[in-house]
């Protein structure tokens, strides 16, 4: 199987942003777990909402990091929606 130009930039557009995404979660929790320098909250959102929620939605499970605030699931939950939309289209238009 073949994929066409525009299917390979966007899968590695999204395995970009999710690989990075599950590092930054990774780093985050890592970063917290020595008091230093955090990631912010709104860079991790912002990674999910370019295209790394699975990688995100991986790390935080693993990492078992930002599960119990529920603000921030939240926040990260909305990021599906425009994840969901760059699928749809990638899908709709190729």
């Amino acid at each position: 199987m073949t994929l066409h130009f525009v299917d390979t930039i966007a899968l590695l557009w999204c395995a970009g942003f999710s690989a990075t995404s599950f590092l930054m979660f990774g780093l985050d929790k890592w970063q917290a777990s020595r008091g230093r320098w955090r990631v912010s909250e709104s860079a991790l959102v912002w990674l999910g909402l370019l295209g790394g929620w699975p990688g995100g939605c991986l790390g935080m499970t693993l990492f078992r990091h930002k599960s119990a605030k529920r603000a921030f699931q939240f926040k990260y939950a909305l990021a599906v929606i425009p994840f969901a939309a760059e699928v749809w289209a990638w899908l709709h238009w190729r």
